[in-house]
């Protein structure tokens, strides 16, 4: 299939396939949109089951980071990149090189940080080939703690507005965590501190272990973890996790977590709304990562918590607008980061 007759096609501006032989090197980069400013967007490294896959996730994820960007009002535009291989057995410092000479023949139109299956480590390598690149050890670092920030900040926002607490209230509240990597962790850390009750799911059972140790959490099977008794569901792992597979078996009345295109379509929106259950659009309460990558070495940590907390504040307007409009609130959400870069 060709890009421009792509399901995930939404007119994006660039689309670079990138071989290097030496390396083995086989890499997808899709710029969305820079009318706000260059396209920044993680480094994906997974064991695609096929060419077509990758090219879905990157475009798909390319134009979230557009998205992204707009609602957290940043002066960046939205692109992605994927490199097709598995992290734990193909990765290499001179493999991330390869990805940097790719990143900098485009001139400064993208910009690089990590997402799964990268790391600072493999940031400090692209770095030595471009300086198109952000998240290195020379800077703040991994952004995932600012990413795992914004969406415990979400999750106040979401049952602060759905279940009627009081701002910041989560005792006794129930969560359900999928994934419990450098976003999912902490989140949980957050979440135990006030109070709330954790369900994890992971592929690691020495990671749910963990989590049962420290924060008294339950672990669930990956499987049943869509049934858990929750209030609130949070993805942190892939994405298209609310599906025609799942969305019937949801026991939370709130979707809310860091992954990635949680919905596997548009439409899931609507029939999460139809059934009474509150979504935090995926682009706006992970935003966290980007807006450290966007303030760079150059801001203050304070700076970067303070752009951070806008997230609550943000996701309270797209619920209020969503109940208002009777609109599905990932359709309210387009609508406002279209205002602001379509008129850039």
């Amino acid at each position: 299939m060709s890009v421009f007759s792509h399901p995930a096609y939404d007119g994006h501006e660039k689309v670079i396939y990138g071989h290097d032989a030496e390396t083995g090197l086989e890499a997808i980069i899709a710029i969305h949109n820079t009318n706000l400013g260059p396209a920044c967007g993680g480094c994906r490294m997974w064991a695609y089951g096929s060419e077509e896959e990758a090219l879905t996730d990157v475009l798909r994820l390319a134009r979230g980071m557009t998205y992204k960007s707009a609602l957290a009002n940043l002066k960046l535009g939205g692109g992605k990149s994927v490199i097709i291989g598995d992290p734990k057995r193909d990765k290499n410092a001179k493999l991330m090189r390869a990805m940097g000479r790719l990143v900098d023949s485009l001139g400064g139109s993208y910009i690089v940080a990590e997402d799964v299956g990268t790391t600072e480590e493999d940031m400090d390598a692209i770095a030595l080939e471009t300086r198109y690149v952000a998240g290195t050890s020379n800077g703040f670092g991994n952004p995932s703690p600012y990413t795992a920030y914004g969406v415990y900040l979400g999750i106040r926002a979401a049952v602060q507005h759905w279940l009627k607490r009081n701002a910041g209230d989560l005792e006794k509240i129930k969560v359900a965590i999928q994934g419990l990597g450098q976003v999912g962790y902490p989140l949980a850390r957050y979440l135990h501190e006030d109070g709330a009750e954790l369900f994890v799911s992971d592929i690691s059972d020495e990671a749910m272990q963990k989590a049962a140790d420290e924060f008294g959490a339950k672990p669930v099977p990956a499987a049943e973890v869509y049934d858990a008794p929750v209030d609130v569901f949070a993805p942190c792992a892939m994405g298209a996790v609310i599906n025609d597979l799942t969305v019937a078996r949801l026991q939370a009345c709130i979707v809310a977590g860091s992954a990635n295109n949680q919905l596997a379509e548009d439409r899931h929106g609507l029939e999460l709304a139809r059934r009474g259950v509150l979504y935090a659009p995926d682009y706006v309460i992970n935003a966290g990562g980007v807006i450290e990558v966007a303030f760079g070495a150059e801001g203050t940590k304070e700076e970067i918590t303070r752009h951070v907390e806008g997230i609550g504040p943000t996701l309270l307007e797209i619920f209020a607008r969503a109940d208002a409009d009777k609109k599905p609130t990932n359709e309210i959400a387009d609508r406002l980061a279209e205002e602001r870069f379509l008129a850039a």
